[in-house]
């Protein structure tokens, strides 16, 4: 992995940090709407994770794929994260 391992793991505990506090919110039976926004919250973190391991992978993975002129597979992978992406 060629993201910036330092703010992906500080983004992945605070998303684990997240689902310990709604798991105890819904132990706690909380508001619903409460636990939602939560819910959201954490899956903005993962997103904004996610988004980042991607900017990784072109940075790296794909830029050397085309100094070596070989992106077809990284090009059909990347089309079939973005199909399970729109889904």
């Amino acid at each position: 992995m060629k993201a910036d391992k330092e703010k992906v793991n500080r983004l992945l505990k605070t998303a684990r940090g997240q689902i310990d506090g709604i798991l105890s919110m819904i132990e706690e039976d909380r508001y619903c709407i409460d636990i939602s926004n939560q819910i959201m919250a954490t899956e903005a973190i993962l997103r904004k994770v996610n988004q980042e391991v991607l900017h990784g992978h072109i940075d790296s993975c794909l830029r050397e794929a085309v100094e070596h002129n070989n992106v077809d597979e990284k090009l059909a992978e990347i089309r079939s994260l973005i199909d399970k992406l729109t889904k």
